[in-house]
């Protein structure tokens, strides 16, 4: 088994590096002040990283995209996850979902996407339909050549900025297991569509200036043209993107729990307590040691699920079991990383307690922990069912 990375991902690596260091963390600061990101200073990243070849890289060649493969998306991940999120989430990867347009589908959404032209946001959660997406009662009625969807969606990343959204809708309903559930549509459905509204979403202690909004459908018609995959088959185009969001937030979690442990390895080997470096101490150096095992493991699941994922034999569990352990390890990380500073830790002069609250929020989205422990143990239960 060979975990050594090609030249080519070692010089992606020190070139991402290199990125976040100079185009992002010199703006960390003003961004936590701010709540924001002004938009020149998104168009500089955003221009630096397609520059650089970063921007889209999970799109193939073809398409406009660095055509990077699975492990080194997470390579990616990783290092732009030292960031804060509100700057590194403009090296934007396109959603794998735009995989599904049709050709005009392409030329008007995801092509210009992939070129920075075009910014989308997905809306899928909604007040009462978090965890349990069947739920969601934000609908979509056919009249004639059209939908007419009717609804709320909130927490939706981004919103602001986008251009459009990937709008997942109950459409029907069919037969299941333990009775009716509903169908779901996707659709792509432009900014400025009457009867669609952005409202600001909630104030959150995670991730300042990435913000989320709340999104108002009323009787808003949406041509059968704007249909994205099959109609009623809105989970099919759904699935295939979870997996790489899960994996996303691993190598993020992976990235940012690296850089909190550097800062407390380099705070316990300067600070002395009683004339020595806290590192002396077991109470600190067992920490330090908890933290590398954590991370360590952490990391070889993350690039596990990730192979696994270009050898196409990836499973749910897999992707559940990397994001599951990265963002609990990274909760634990930064908490550890906080108390080895002790007060200052807390003080926002440091972007330690930024990476203590911004950890929180990973292991609720993209998936909750208990749902990642549901995918887990069904999938070890399943074989011995009937």
């Amino acid at each position: 088994m060979d975990f050594a990375l090609s030249t080519e991902q070692q010089m992606l690596v020190k070139s991402l590096r290199a990125f976040v260091e100079q185009e992002l963390y010199p703006y960390e600061e003003e961004v936590e002040e701010a709540g924001a990101v002004r938009p020149e200073l998104i168009e500089q990243i955003k221009r630096r990283a397609i520059e650089l070849g970063f921007y889209a890289a999970n799109m193939p060649e073809e398409l406009g995209g660095a055509g990077l493969d699975n492990v080194s998306m997470v390579l990616l991940d990783r290092e732009l996850g030292r960031a804060s999120y509100a700057l590194q989430y403009i090296v934007a990867r396109s959603s794998n979902i735009l995989r599904a347009c049709t050709p005009e589908q392409a030329e008007a959404y995801l092509l210009p996407t992939v070129r920075g032209e075009r910014l989308e946001c997905l809306a899928m959660t909604e007040p009462g339909a978090g965890s349990d997406l069947r739920s969601m009662k934000c609908r979509a009625e056919r009249d004639g050549d059209d939908y007419v969807i009717n609804g709320t969606k909130h927490f939706i990343s981004h919103a602001d900025l986008a251009d459009y959204v990937i709008l997942f809708a109950a459409s029907g309903e069919e037969a299941g297991p333990r009775g009716p559930r509903k169908k779901i549509t996707a659709f792509l459905v432009d900014k400025g569509t009457p009867g669609f509204e952005v409202r600001p979403g909630y104030r959150s202690v995670s991730l300042r200036g990435y913000h989320n909004c709340i999104l108002d459908f009323d009787d808003c018609r949406v041509p059968l043209s704007q249909i994205l995959g099959e109609e009623h088959k809105g989970f099919d185009v759904a699935n295939e993107w979870l997996a790489a969001t899960r994996l996303q937030v691993a190598a993020i979690c992976v990235g940012r729990a690296r850089r909190a442990m550097e800062m407390a390895v380099e705070w316990a080997a300067g600070r002395k307590q009683f004339g020595q470096p806290i590192g002396k101490f077991q109470g600190t150096s067992f920490k330090l040691a908890d933290m590398a095992v954590g991370i360590e493991a952490a990391e070889l699941l993350t690039f596990k699920a990730a192979w696994k994922l270009d050898q196409g034999t990836m499973t749910d569990s897999d992707a559940a079991i990397a994001k599951l352990h990265a963002t609990e390890v990274l909760s634990r990380v930064t908490d550890e990383a906080l108390q080895i500073y002790g007060g200052m830790g807390l003080m926002a002069e440091l972007p330690l307690e930024r990476l203590w609250r911004d950890s929180r929020v990973e292991r609720i989205w993209e998936g909750t922990s208990e749902i990642q422990r549901h995918i887990i143990s069904r999938a070890l239960l399943r074989p011995h069912e009937g």
